[in-house]
């Protein structure tokens, strides 16, 4: 590890009680939405996600109280936003609504102040010009040209990974399948060494765990440590790529006009905002979509019958699944939304997860609808300035995916209960008992 990294190791925060935390420690008794109080309605609380049953949180909400106001020890004030119009035009307005102080609910700004300081940074929480200079310095591999120098790749794994499926066997969907090809993936778009790949999944899973007895992590200083570790591994592949020309995201984030002169422990926003955006949100979608055609049979028949279906399925499924349940702004200046005062400072959430349900946008949303004539009119990429700059690889990876299935497999049954991420920002699965039937 390098003396600079040894000598600021602690500038990761190590705080003891976030609001996800805080939200946890409620435990998973919080009753049905109906019997709630309007203002005891909280729909952060990770167990509502894991145990999914966060719909009727979220219906109620969008009824009666859109703009939504909670507050917690830990965060202070913030607002939910559920409807589909509302969120829209939180994500539109980066002015007002600033992702500068982060994309997740945080701390109380005092807090804040107290307790952190890292200057760790990721231009999704950003505004322009900052947002705009180092979004642009990778951009260039998700550009269209490099889809289709990608594509053949992409296939090539998909067609190995599901060749070499068990048949008549049950086996997990996600570990096997989603992580494996989304993670093959991930390391070839920053040249990670293939065999350290898993570290990538590991580095993913931990940003948004929540720290628990048994979980994946228990401590927060111990999310810091494998960080730190982190910071050490890219700090070697910066070195080597210095002065390069390679077409990787960490040649471009080494020698970008105005990337190359932050520090690598600085970029670890940056670094952890690839890495999770190339990793949880497709192989959520890629579990979700085996998960959402079992729950709704008659569109995976009709997708078997007529496979050129998979074009609309695929945004379908995007929004159905909707990976990433929300985003955080900040308000700049005291505004109004949905009629509701909000204050300079208060966090606003908002909920894609419930924008993408919204009946007045989406008819008979909760349904899987593989036709649905506007799927692709859903937010789980986002809204302007930061809207996904990796959509449309997130895209092309969920259609390989389902082409490939569709030529060798009659079904794939899920035959056991699925297993849940326990997180209200990432909605995923960690468990898919499935198998697998071939074509004859």
């Amino acid at each position: 590890m390098s003396d600079m990294t040894t000598e600021r190791s602690d500038v990761l925060p190590v705080i003891q009680r976030t609001p996800e935390t805080e939200m946890v420690e409620k435990g998973a008794a919080v009753g049905a939405a109906a019997s709630l109080s309007l203002q005891d309605i909280n729909p952060l609380n990770a167990h509502l996600f894991r145990e999914n049953r966060f719909q009727e949180h979220f219906a109620r909400l969008r009824a009666e109280d859109p703009v939504h106001f909670n507050e917690l020890e830990t965060s202070g004030r913030y607002w939910s936003v559920t409807r589909y119009d509302d969120v829209r035009a939180v994500d539109g307005d980066h002015k007002t609504f600033s992702s500068a102080s982060g994309i997740t609910l945080g701390l109380d700004p005092k807090r804040i102040r107290e307790e952190d300081g890292s200057g760790i940074m990721s231009f999704i929480a950003m505004d322009p010009p900052t947002h705009t200079d180092q979004r642009k310095t990778v951009r260039s591999v998700s550009a269209p040209t490099n889809l289709r120098n990608l594509e053949p790749t992409i296939r090539e794994r998909t067609i190995t990974v599901l060749d070499s499926l068990p048949e008549a066997e049950t086996f997990d969907w996600v570990d096997t399948v989603s992580i494996e090809l989304t993670t093959l993936l991930l390391a070839t778009l920053f040249d990670f060494p293939l065999e350290d790949r898993r570290k990538l999944t590991f580095w993913s899973d931990i940003t948004f765990a929540v720290p628990q007895p048994g979980g994946l992590i228990e401590t927060m200083e111990e999310r810091r440590d494998h960080f730190m570790e982190m910071v050490a591994y890219f700090e070697r592949l910066w070195a080597q790529r210095r002065g390069g020309d390679g077409f990787d995201l960490v040649t471009m984030l080494a020698n970008g006009e105005s990337t190359r002169d932050i520090p690598t422990l600085k970029h670890l926003g940056n670094l952890l905002l690839l890495i999770v955006g190339g990793n949880d949100t497709t192989r959520n979608t890629m579990s979700g979509s085996i998960y959402g055609l079992n729950q709704f049979p008659d569109q995976y028949d009709k997708l078997k019958a007529n496979p050129h279906l998979v074009s609309n399925m695929v945004p379908e499924i995007i929004r159905w699944q909707t990976p990433l349940s929300y985003m955080r702004r900040t308000a700049t200046c005291n505004t109004e939304l949905g009629g509701k005062q909000i204050l300079e400072g208060d966090q606003v959430l908002m909920w894609y997860v419930s924008a993408n349900a919204d009946e007045d946008m989406f008819e008979d949303a909760e349904r899987l609808d593989i036709e649905r004539h506007n799927a692709d009119r859903h937010l789980s990429f986002g809204y302007g300035i930061h809207f996904c700059m990796g959509s449309r690889l997130a895209e092309l990876q969920l259609r390989v995916l389902w082409e490939e299935i569709l030529q060798r497999f009659e079904h794939v049954e899920v035959v056991g209960e699925e297993e849940r991420t326990l997180s209200s920002f990432v909605h995923g699965y960690t468990h898919l008992p499935v198998q697998v039937h071939r074509k004859k």
